[in-house]
């Protein structure tokens, strides 16, 4: 059904099933995407669990019938484990870590399986495949399931596999709900139509944010059952009271429609939200935000040996390029002092990309200036070298940072280092940047990069401050070796 049809005319005459009778039972199938995905991250599992072991068959030195009779007990375990751990849950796929986490638990808890088996057997030739077969398969399995991440989030950049979603709220709700969910695409989500408490957009149009709103508060339950939506999403608005969500929720138990609610939270995730009950009553806890401990200590550790281990094997580029530059006149580093965590002063090394008076040229193109906010950027920037374009383009000039995080003023990934004079026109919340090591990399470089307007950095960089994990750097390091092969927003 096409939603711009019912702009101009009151929902309420829609066509929509009757209290309490089923929809089409087409209309409660998953999506095709979905059925698609949760297929092939099946086949990609059992898939990685068939390598391994074929490979554990050409180099290992059992005998072949051992190898087969141990192989099928494996499979069969790991397929129950991952089934126990929910890795399959459509609920987690193609969303968030939660899908990597099931699929590790699922993994760890097949090995464990087997250790406990070939203990209790007395059988020597478990051993490989708890220590060897297993944790590749995994890998394997982690390798499979990013590679489908990525093809869906490619699907849905160009329009597809998104999931249709009424969004029923204020005026100022609605509209935020769809600027973030056109700024992810990748995410899935697609505000397909808006219903307000009075029925209408800003000045009573039929139009909010270029989306079509068909009808009040009144009219939300009737729409939901219509099958027209993957899921409803809920704002705070006046007149929707808990009385009436709940029995929104129980009008879309014998639907597929899902049912999200805003807490109005904005910028915290999941680790951070923790739902308790107090009498049957959901609470919804929020713990705060990690900027010490053993996860903060660990990290420092993994910055420093990871930034050594990059510096030995980048050695010889690092050499080759300070050569280039050389060549090119004048200095081959450029430190620039910046403002660390607390507040602190450093001064980070980069390889120099413009020619050698630049900062002295810089007052003379305030007027020509294409950043945002407090930043300075153009993108045809005359004090740029020829060299300086290359090492930008693809952020080469960026690699002697490795020596501040080996330093310990800088991470590998984190907020972007602010210059002192940004430092000093920022507001209280700007401020939260400062409570972590800013880093070589970070949400803003895997978003956009200087595209980003001054608004839309901060707000990145707050919600990596805000929700901060291990394995959230880990997603960072991965998505910045996409971002910098393309070389978008890079200048």
């Amino acid at each position: 059904m096409d939603i711009g049809r019912d702009v101009e005319r009151p929902v309420r005459r829609a066509i929509v099933p009757e209290r309490g009778q089923q929809p089409r039972q087409a209309e409660h199938r998953r999506p095709r995407w979905l059925r698609w995905f949760r297929r092939a991250a099946i086949a990609s599992d059992l898939l990685a669990v068939v390598v391994s072991a074929v490979l554990y068959s050409q180099w290992g030195t059992a005998p072949p019938v051992v190898v087969l009779a141990i192989g099928a007990l494996v499979f069969v375990l790991t397929v129950a484990a991952l089934g126990v751990a929910r890795a399959w849950d459509p609920l987690v796929l193609g969303h968030g870590s939660a899908e990597f986490s099931r699929l590790l638990r699922g993994f760890v808890g097949a090995a464990v399986v087997v250790a406990l088996v070939s203990l209790a057997s007395q059988l020597p030739a478990g051993r490989p495949w708890v220590f060897g077969v297993l944790p590749i398969a995994g890998a394997l399995a982690t390798a499979g399931r990013l590679g489908l991440r990525w093809e869906l989030h490619r699907r849905r950049r160009e329009g597809a596999a998104m999931a249709s979603l009424l969004a029923v709220g204020t005026e100022a709700a609605v509209e935020t709900l769809v600027a973030q969910t056109r700024r992810a695409p990748h995410e899935g989500w697609v505000v397909a139509a808006a219903c307000t408490p009075t029925g209408r957009g800003p000045d009573g149009g039929w139009l909010l944010a270029g989306v079509p709103v068909i009808g009040d508060l009144d009219a939300v339950a009737a729409l939901t059952r219509s099958g027209r939506f993957d899921a409803v999403s809920v704002a705070q608005a006046t007149g929707f009271t808990p009385q009436r969500l709940q029995q929104l929720a129980w009008d879309l138990e014998d639907t597929q429609t899902e049912l999200v609610v805003e807490p109005g939270l904005m910028e915290v995730a999941g680790p951070r939200l923790h739902v308790a009950s107090l009498d049957g009553l959901p609470l919804l806890r929020l713990t705060h935000p990690t900027f010490t401990g053993a996860a903060r200590l660990l990290k420092g550790m993994i910055d420093r040996v990871s930034a050594l281990l990059l510096v030995v094997i980048t050695a010889p580029l690092l050499i080759a390029l300070a050569v280039v530059v050389a060549c090119d006149g004048g200095p081959v580093f450029f430190r620039q002092v910046r403002v660390g965590v607390g507040g602190s002063e450093f001064k980070m090394i980069k390889f120099r990309s413009m020619v050698p008076n630049g900062e002295v040229l810089r007052a003379q193109l305030l007027a020509h200036n294409d950043g945002a906010g407090p930043l300075f950027k153009m993108r045809s920037d005359p004090r740029v070298t020829r060299v300086g374009r290359i090492l930008r383009r693809f952020s080469l000039d960026e690699l002697p940072q490795l020596f501040n995080v080996l330093g310990g003023s800088m991470s590998l990934v984190g907020p972007r280092p602010p210059l002192p004079a940004e430092v000093a026109g920022y507001a209280p919340e700007a401020r939260r940047r400062l409570l972590v090591k800013p880093g070589m990399t970070g949400l803003w470089q895997v978003s956009g990069r200087s595209d980003l307007s001054w608004e839309e950095s901060l707000r990145l960089d707050l919600r990596y401050v805000e929700n901060w994990t291990l394995a959230l750097d880990v997603r960072i390091l991965l998505l910045t070796a996409r971002a910098v092969v393309r070389g978008g927003g890079a200048y």
